[in-house]
């Protein structure tokens, strides 16, 4: 059995092998990178092999950390935005019950004012009524010596004849 298994083994590395070089193939057939390869940077890059490895585990290392950063960022956007909007249907619910409790003090302050105006005009008219009643002013011209009494009832002759 110890035979039958390096034979398995080579077969399988030599398949992954074939992929590999059929993958490299088709990135270094890739027209991007074609482009990138004939670049100065890409031809800077060629020539030295250590500074482009370095860089691609760069990337490679980096993109975990900058992900998550990313992910802070847009989270952190997300709650801000539905923090403001929380905080500003709170202070306009505040506002709008504010100003619901003023407008109806308002109502009710405007209700007692008039409702007193009203009062103090009925009053006030009924006094004058009663100070200057026609009645009253027939019973002192009746009692005094003024023409307009001697008139009135000069008047109230004629009309009887």
């Amino acid at each position: 059995m110890a035979k039958e298994e390096p034979p398995s083994i080579s077969k399988d590395l030599q398949e992954l092998q074939r992929k590999l070089s059929l993958l490299i193939e088709s990135i270094q057939n890739n027209s991007e990178v074609v482009a990138l390869l004939k670049s100065p940077v890409g031809q800077y890059l060629d020539r030295h092999p250590f500074v482009a490895l370095t860089l691609l585990v760069f990337a490679a290392m980096s993109a975990v950390p900058v992900g998550f950063f990313l992910l802070l960022v847009v989270l952190t956007f997300l709650v801000a935005f539905v923090g403001v909007i929380l905080l500003e249907g709170l202070i306009i619910s505040v506002g709008g019950l504010s100003l619901l409790c003023v407008l109806c003090g308002l109502g009710f302050v405007s209700l007692i004012i008039s409702g007193t105006i009203i009062v103090s005009y009925m009053v006030v008219s009924s006094l004058v009524n009663y100070w200057f009643s026609p009645r009253s002013f027939t019973q002192q011209n009746s009692s005094g010596d003024c023409q307009l009494a001697m008139k009135s009832t000069d008047l109230e002759g004629l009309y009887q004849e």
